[in-house]
């Protein structure tokens, strides 16, 4: 075995490493991995102006002693050290029903249908994706939990956890029953249960967990609802008589605060996107007797949001009574809605006050990375031009401008040219740097009142995380199913949890698929197919104060 010793430089170090020539490229990054720490697949390693290959032959590459070669990359998550496993790997095979259902990727439960309960699985899918709402029912006693539905529904998600067969949610059916008869209503010629509105079961589920699901404060008397904190909007409304007569007779507007678990949308004939929706439920007209006037006249309520929570849930009101057939129509109208929503222009102007700073912020840092990220991939798929990817500022810009010429006295110009230049790796290191420090200026800038509330929204911007949907006709007929976005898979070691591949759980009652974010972009309604009842929007995630996500 011949071998050749080089200097390699990574990141400003330089290793001495002796190569052997009748060993290939894959065997070369071996040896850096074990100096650097950076796995051979995030390796770019430069020899005469071409990237190393794995399966390139030493022998061929014209290696010289003391030659300095470049390599750029930098370690991946949990990388840098190599070390055995600390348990057993244990083949999927060989695991019970409930360690499989808990592995990283695996299909989650459904449910099964009992005859038109179709409109419960799909509210109970997409509540299920909120994790708090899951930590805080671990924690949940009842002693009547028979006919308790909060306590049935923790039983209930603590078997679709342990399996990824569709589960009969009997005994919280029964429970929900119990509480609210209207879901035990039968079909007219009383052979089975009646079809229900999705809506109706989530707003009256939500109100069941506000009275008996508690968040601890501290001090037992002053214990929060779950719903409340994570899940409530608080709206201030101004009440005004339209008929300027009354304010010339003494009549003020009156403002309120009123709590609510949606925001509804209101669709009619110039609806075309979520945001008029939107804009007109915040404004609503009544008739109402005025004091001053001693007469009926019509009244304005302006509705502005004053309290943003962690998850809001959006209610499209496509549904309304048809005296002519006795039931709830549906309004088809295709109306559109955003993956990602920004309710800042909904808010009271003190809330506003509050977010436009964090959410301007999160945007520019948003572009910064995407600069970043993109500039990888040019390098990537060019790495001879790579270091000339990240945009205008070059990876071999010099760290030390040019100094200033100097004029000999003999009159010639003396040009020095003493220059230094950063490696991409360098640059890019840089580059996040200047991220971080992005973030914890972002993190300075939340309102220390909206810091203190764990489930208030301090952004003012969402992300779609579940959909409720319907097919049909009317509210009574037709059938109703879920869609959830998946989440990244988190590291059992670290708790870190990873990227999102963009995809989303499809719940048709107890069968499960995957589908693309095209087929949510469908779901706009338009016709009897699939159409959004019910949006479920979480505040998007915000860094902390080092920096870190």
């Amino acid at each position: 075995m011949s071998t050749i010793s080089v200097v390699v430089k990574h990141q400003g170090k330089k290793y001495d490493v002796d190569v052997d020539t009748s060993a290939t490229g894959e065997v070369f990054k071996y040896q850096l991995y074990s100096l650097t720490g950076v796995e051979p697949d995030r390796q770019k390693v430069l020899l005469k102006g071409t990237q190393l290959k794995d399966d390139t032959d030493m022998s061929k590459v014209g290696l010289k002693p003391g030659q300095v070669i470049m390599m750029m990359g930098t370690p991946g998550e949990g990388g840098g050290a190599i070390v055995r496993p600390t348990e057993k790997v244990k083949f999927i095979e060989d695991m019970t029903e409930a360690e499989a259902a808990q592995q990283a990727g695996a299909t989650p439960a459904g449910l099964q249908n009992f005859g038109n309960t179709c409109y419960l699985n799909s509210t109970l899918q997409v509540l299920r994706s909120i994790p708090e709402l899951n930590d805080a029912l671990r924690s949940y006693k009842s002693e009547q939990s028979m006919l308790d539905p909060t306590s049935q529904l923790k039983n209930l998600y603590d078997m679709m956890s342990q399996t990824q067969e569709g589960i009969p949610p009997l005994a919280f059916l029964n429970a929900l029953r119990v509480a609210f008869p209207q879901f035990a209503e039968r079909e007219r010629d009383g052979r089975g249960y009646a079809q229900q509105d999705a809506e109706e079961a989530w707003s009256q589920i939500l109100s069941q967990l506000k009275q008996k699901l508690k968040i601890p404060e501290g001090d037992a008397a002053r214990d929060a609802s779950f719903v409340d904190k994570y899940m409530g909007l608080e709206f201030t409304s101004v009440f005004e008589c339209d008929d300027p007569a009354a304010k010339e007779a003494g009549e003020e507007p009156k403002t309120s605060k009123e709590r609510f678990l949606k925001l509804n949308c209101h669709i009619d004939g110039q609806t075309n996107h979520l945001r008029d929706g939107i804009v007109n439920g915040l404004v609503e007209k009544l008739e109402k007797k005025s004091e001053a006037l001693e007469r009926e006249t019509t009244y304005t309520k302006r509705s502005q949001i004053s309290r943003l929570p962690k998850y809001l849930t959006v209610h499209f009101m496509r549904f309304y009574w048809k005296r002519e057939v006795q039931k709830k129509a549906k309004i088809m109208r295709k109306v559109t809605f955003p993956h990602e929503l920004d309710v800042v222009e909904f808010c009271t102007d003190e809330l506003r006050k509050a977010l436009i700073p964090v959410r301007d912020k999160v945007r520019e840092v948003r572009k910064e990375e995407h600069d970043i990220e993109r500039a990888r991939k040019r390098r990537k798929m060019n790495p001879i031009d790579g270091e000339n990817a990240l945009g205008s500022s070059s990876s071999t810009a010099p760290k030390d401008k040019k100094k200033d010429d100097k004029k000999p006295a003999g009159g010639d110009v003396e040009m020095t040219t003493e220059e230094t230049f950063k490696t991409d790796a360098e640059f890019e290191a840089e580059k996040e740097a200047e991220v971080r420090a992005a973030k914890k200026e972002l993190y300075s800038l939340i309102n220390q009142d909206l810091l203190k509330d764990e489930g208030a929204n301090q952004s003012g911007l969402y992300e779609l995380r579940g959909v409720i949907t319907h097919q049909g006709a009317s509210a009574d007929s037709g059938h109703y199913t879920a869609y959830v976005k998946k989440t990244g898979v988190k590291d059992p070691v670290t708790g870190k949890v990873g990227e999102e591949d963009g995809k989303w759980w499809w719940f048709n009652d107890d069968k499960v698929s995957e589908v693309e974010a095209e087929k949510i972009a469908a779901l706009a309604g338009g016709g009897e197919s699939h159409s959004a009842l019910i949006l479920l929007y979480r505040a998007i995630p915000l860094p902390s104060a080092d920096g870190t996500q």
